[in-house]
C-alpha cells in the first residue's frame, strides 16, 4: 500500500536522512534468551571518517579478522517511508486495513438476502479519474490483440463497471461521482464568496482559500502545518459529498436509514482510505461512515480479474433502476475537477455583471504544476487591474513551497498568526519590491498593473504531481519488456516523487489518461438536469433542518499532534 507524499511527509527531496522522529517506538517486555550459537559472524566498524565497514570475527577468540567490506551509506528513498506507518497512527492503520476489495467481496458474500430486516443496500461509486485510468489500460490491453479495435472511451468503461458490479457482484446501483463533484463545485464557490465578505470585514485566516478536495494535502496540514488549516476550504470533496447523497438523499428515496446502506467508493489514490475514515464523516447516531469501504482503481481492477472479467469485451448496461443521477458531467479546468477554474469563471461573471469585461492570463512558475493565474480588468481611466489572483499547485515540492508563499502573505510565522491582519498583509518586503517594481515600469515608460503585487484569492492543491489522473492507486500502465530505464526516466513525471517507480508517473501515460478523462462530450441537457436536481436537493435540505446544508456539505479540520518525541527515542 502506498500513500501519496503528502500523507506521511514533512519534508520532501529525492532522499531523506534518517531521523528517530521517523520510527514509532514499541516496548519490548519478552527479551529473547542468549545463545552463544546465534551470535553474529560480523560487526559492524566505523572508521574515523565516519565510514561503515562490516567486518568478520573469530566467534571463539572473539577478534576481528582482516576481512572487511565497506557498507553503503543509508538512504530512505520516498518508497521505502511511504511503506513506513511511523507517522499514521494505529487506529488510522486499522482502519485503513479494513478497506479493501477483500473487505468489499466479504462484505457482499456475507449481507442477507434482500427479504431479511438485516440486508444492507450495496452503492458503488467511481471517479472519472478512476474510469479514465481503466479506459487507457483496456484500450492497451484490446490493442495489443486486436490492433482495428476502436478505443473505449469512459462512458463504455462506466457501462461495462455497471454491468460486472450489479451482475457480478450484486451491487444495487452504480453511479460516477461527477454530479457530487458538480454540487461540491457549487458550494465551494459560496464558500468562497463567504470568504471573500469575511476578508473585507478584516476577519483572519479568510482568504487565500486552499483547496480541500486531496486528503493527502489535508492530512499533511493537519500534522504539519497547522497555521494553515483556518485557510482550507470546509467543503466537502466529491467522495464525502457522494458520501452523504448515499446514505441520506438516496436512502431516503429508498425507504431506508443510513446504517441500511453500504456505499463503496473507487478512487484514484489511496489517501481517500484515510479521508473515509475520518470521524468527522462518521454518523454517530446510526454507527455509520458516509463511505464504508473506499478501494483504488488498481485494487478495482485486481478484483475485476480476480473474478474472470473480461472488460474489452462490450456489454449492454444494466437495466436502469429506480434511482438514478446525472452522470459523466463535463467541467472546465483541471482533470482534478477544476477547483480553479470554477472559482476563475465565477468571478469573470461577477466582473461581467459589473459592466466590466475581464480576461485570465496565466503564468508558469515552475512547470504545468504550478502555475499562477490572474484575472485582469479595465478600469475607467484604461489601466488594466488585477482583481483575482489564484495558483494551481501539484506536487509535494510546489506545495511546499506554496505553503511557504500563503504564510509569508498571510502574516504567519510557526503555528501561528504574529499579527492580526485579517489574512491578506504582505508586510514590508513585498512594498518594497512593489516600489521597485513600479519605478521599473516608470522608467520603462509601460502602465503600471493595479494589484500586481496582490497576494492569492485562491489555490488549487493536489499532492500528486499531474493532479489526481495520476493517483498513486491508478491502474499501473502495462510495462514492455522493450523498454529501457534510460528511455522510462526521461519520461517520469516530476522525477517520479512519489517513489512508485517507473509504471506511476510515466509523463505519456500521463496524458493518456488525461485525454481519457476529457474524451466524452459535452451535454447541455445533462448539465440543466444537474443544476435542477442539485438545487432541489439542497433546498430540502434547509427545509428539514436549520443546518441542514452546512452539515451535508461541510466539514473541518482538526491540528494532530505527534506522540512520537524524536529525543526520546533509543537506538
Amino acid at each position: 500500500m502506498a500513500f501519496s507524499g503528502a500523507l506521511t511527509l514533512t519534508d520532501l527531496n529525492d532522499f531523506i536522512t534518517p531521523s528517530q522522529a521517523c520510527i514509532k517506538p514499541i516496548e519490548t517486555t519478552n527479551a529473547p534468551k542468549y545463545d552463544p550459537k546465534a551470535e553474529a559472524a560480523t560487526q559492524i566498524h566505523i572508521d574515523a571518517n565516519g565510514e561503515y565497514y562490516e567486518v568478520e570475527i573469530n566467534n571463539s577468540a572473539k577478534t576481528s579478522t582482516a576481512q572487511s567490506k565497506k557498507l553503503e551509506k543509508a538512504e530512505i528513498s520516498l518508497n521505502d517511508c511511504l511503506a513506513c506507518s511511523g507517522c499514521i497512527t494505529s487506529a488510522e492503520s486499522v482502519l485503513i486495513t479494513m478497506q479493501s476489495h477483500v473487505e468489499v467481496t466479504n462484505f457482499l458474500q456475507s449481507n442477507p438476502p434482500p427479504s431479511s430486516p438485516e440486508h444492507k443496500i450495496p452503492i458503488l461509486s467511481i471517479s472519472p479519474q478512476a474510469l479514465a485510468s481503466l479506459a487507457a489500460t483496456i484500450n492497451v490491453a484490446s490493442t495489443s490483440t486486436a490492433p482495428s479495435t476502436p478505443p473505449a472511451s469512459i462512458r463504455e468503461i462506466l457501462d461495462r463497471i455497471r454491468a460486472f458490479a450489479t451482475v457480478e457482484l450484486g451491487f444495487s446501483n452504480v453511479f460516477d461521482t461527477t454530479f457530487a463533484r458538480h454540487i461540491a463545485l457549487q458550494e465551494h464557490i459560496l464558500e468562497f464568496e463567504e470568504r471573500v465578505a469575511a476578508a473585507k470585514s478584516g476577519k483572519e485566516g479568510s482568504l487565500p482559500m486552499l483547496a480541500s478536495a486531496c486528503p493527502g494535502w489535508v492530512c499533511y496540514a493537519e500534522k504539519a502545518h497547522a497555521e494553515m488549516l483556518p485557510f482550507i476550504s470546509t467543503t466537502k470533496s466529491p467522495q464525502q459529498v457522494m458520501g452523504s447523497l448515499v446514505k441520506e438523499w438516496i436512502g431516503k428515496k429508498l425507504g431506508k436509514s443510513p446504517e441500511q446502506m453500504y456505499h463503496v467508493t473507487v478512487m484514484p489514490c489511496y489517501d481517500k482510505k484515510l479521508e473515509a475514515s475520518r470521524q468527522d464523516f462518521y454518523n454517530e447516531q446510526y454507527r455509520t461512515r458516509d463511505v464504508d469501504c473506499v478501494i483504488t482503481t488498481g485494487e478495482l481492477e485486481l478484483l475485476i480479474k480476480e473474478r474472470g472479467w473480461d472488460l474489452t469485451i462490450s456489454r449492454h448496461p444494466p437495466p436502469e433502476t429506480q434511482i438514478k443521477l446525472p452522470d459523466l458531467l463535463i467541467h472546465s479546468g483541471s482533470s482534478s475537477g477544476g477547483w480553479l477554474q470554477s472559482i476563475i469563471e465565477h468571478v469573470q461573471e461577477r466582473e461581467r455583471r459589473s459592466g466590466r469585461t475581464s480576461s485570465v492570463r496565466t503564468k508558469t512558475i515552475r512547470t504545468a504544476d504550478y502555475e499562477d493565474v490572474m484575472v485582469e480588468t479595465i478600469t475607467e481611466d484604461g489601466r488594466p487591474e488585477i482583481v483575482f489572483k489564484g495558483s494551481k499547485c501539484y506536487g509535494f515540492r510546489n506545495l511546499q513551497n506554496v505553503v511557504r508563499k500563503v504564510a509569508k502573505e498571510s502574516g504567519l510565522k510557526g503555528p501561528g498568526p504574529i499579527r492580526a491582519t485579517g489574512g491578506r498583509t504582505s508586510g514590508g518586503a513585498a512594498a518594497v519590491l512593489r516600489a521597485r517594481r513600479i519605478k521599473k515600469e516608470q522608467e520603462a515608460g509601460s502602465t503600471p498593473v493595479l494589484g500586481e503585487d496582490r497576494p492569492y484569492d485562491y489555490v488549487e492543491v493536489m499532492a500528486c504531481p499531474a493532479g489526481c489522473v495520476n493517483g498513486g492507486g491508478q491502474a499501473r500502465r502495462p510495462v514492455s519488456n522493450k523498454s529501457s530505464s534510460a528511455e522510462e526516466a526521461i519520461n517520469l513525471v516530476n522525477g517520479d516523487t512519489a517513489g512508485m517507480g517507473s509504471r506511476w508517473g510515466d509523463r505519456e501515460w500521463v496524458k493518456t489518461v488525461d485525454e481519457l478523462y476529457w474524451s466524452h462530450s459535452f451535454d447541455e441537457g445533462a448539465l440543466f438536469e444537474a443544476n435542477k436536481l442539485s438545487g432541489s436537493i439542497i433546498e430540502g435540505l434547509g427545509k428539514l433542518e436549520e443546518d441542514g446544508r452546512r452539515r451535508m456539505l461541510r466539514t473541518q479540520y482538526h491540528t494532530v499532534i505527534s506522540d512520537v518525541v524524536g529525543l526520546n527515542v533509543k537506538w
